[in-house]
């Protein structure tokens, strides 16, 4: 599946109107979730971004939106603390439930993984929570004030600068998450939760995710983000952490079905929009991508289609081979085969197959790999059946294509 993204918004807490994103599948929907970004973030930060775009890929649809005041959304970010971002999250859940589907899974970022576990056990319908990076009580956000506490409790609010980025913090937000002990809502969460941290964050360090792990109830799991940085910043780091996330809460999900429904005859290739080679492949029941390599202008997020044309030779070749030694009832051993392609000048290329055509030809090497030791009799066999595997015939003789552009009325 492949992601297309929606823009969205909705009333925040204060009524102010915030921005969201929707990343939908590009196909059967398994369940919906709600990404929380950090503190002072927003919902386009890098590392949310991918891991939107892979959690639609894996058929989970992810909203994902601004605080108020934050990013796009409106409303003044100064008269925002944690609570009223615990008020935003429900905001976002009910205009889920009213116009998409409640979250089955809310995924939080950092300050946003602590108003996730502080937001989850009221929602009835989340199946599942997973936090990233985040923090075990709200309070640890004032590390990123350093002296400017002093002076916000002194003048009743102060600017601070947060990684280059200035903001107005109020006393009432200090009193505010100073008052929130999140010990107490993890236990009482009981529902599954997946903790993730990188051992190396220096915003949050890797104590608090034993502190949420020690508070919370099973099921629960801790997943090691590696050398990750705290933001995701890194397309690998963030593409594990969505692989993770889809692969553990596939089981509070519905099945995904996209490879077991609606299976069609023929094989069907149709363009994703994403990238500008990337394509959807359905065969039968199952779907995959094809794509180009990144230094032919694709995204390589699939197989080449020469790279499609190897594998099928490549495939009936062991398919072909296995069949007759089970006929023979031959010991054959496991089978793999290489297969590479290349244009060569026919001249250089020992094949008698001219089909009227002169000049270079297509040339697929194929390496026939048997487990165990084969006699010279044997070894001449696998070659001459591998010869007469139906692909390799048909690569090697002449075929028809018959194409005609399909009608509207027939699509």
């Amino acid at each position: 599946m492949v992601e297309k993204t929606q823009k969205l918004e909705f009333d925040g807490h204060s009524g102010a109107r915030l921005a969201a994103r929707l990343d939908l599948p590009n196909g059967p929907v398994r369940g919906y979730a709600l990404l929380v970004h950090c503190f002072t973030c927003s919902k386009d930060l890098v590392g949310l971004r991918r891991i939107g775009s892979e959690l639609a890929r894996a058929g989970i649809a992810v909203l994902r939106f601004d605080f108020t005041g934050l990013g796009s959304s409106e409303g003044e970010f100064a008269s925002t603390n944690f609570s009223t971002n615990i008020q935003d999250i429900y905001s976002a859940v009910d205009f889920m439930r009213s116009n998409l589907e409640a979250p089955a899974l809310m995924i939080g970022h950092s300050l946003g993984g602590a108003a996730v576990l502080a937001a989850a056990g009221k929602v009835e319908e989340v199946q599942a929570v997973v936090t990233l990076g985040a923090p075990s009580d709200a309070d640890h956000v004032l590390e990123n004030f350093h002296a400017d506490i002093g002076e916000i409790e002194r003048s009743g609010k102060a600017r601070v600068d947060l990684h280059g980025r200035h903001f107005t913090i109020e006393r009432q937000f200090l009193d505010d998450v100073r008052e929130h002990k999140l010990a107490d809502a993890i236990k009482d969460l009981r529902k599954p939760l997946l903790i993730m941290h990188a051992p190396g964050d220096e915003i949050v360090g890797i104590d608090s995710a034993t502190a949420i792990f020690t508070a919370a109830r099973h099921p629960k799991s801790f997943v090691s983000l590696d050398k990750a940085d705290h933001l995701l910043t890194d397309e690998a780091d963030a593409r594990f952490a969505a692989s993770v996330i889809a692969g553990w809460a596939s089981r509070y999900l519905a099945p995904d079905h996209s490879q077991a429904e609606e299976p069609i005859e023929h094989v069907r290739v149709s363009e994703t929009g994403v990238g500008q080679f990337q394509n959807a492949v359905q065969a039968g029941r199952h779907r995959l991508f094809a794509d180009e390599p990144e230094e032919m202008g694709g995204d390589d997020t699939g197989p080449s289609p020469y790279d499609f044309l190897s594998a099928a030779l490549g495939a009936c070749t062991s398919m072909t081979l296995r069949i007759y030694a089970q006929h023979k009832k031959i010991d054959l051993g496991r089978v793999s085969v290489d297969v590479s392609h290349r244009k060569v000048h026919r001249k250089d290329s020992g094949s008698d197959i001219s089909n009227g055509k002169s000049g270079r030809i297509d040339q697929f090497d194929r390496l026939i790999s048997v487990e165990g030791e084969l006699d010279e009799a044997l070894r001449a066999k696998v070659v001459e059946i591998a010869n007469k595997c139906p692909v390799h015939r048909t690569l090697e003789n002449s075929s028809h294509v018959l194409t005609r552009l399909v009608d509207e009325d027939e699509e």
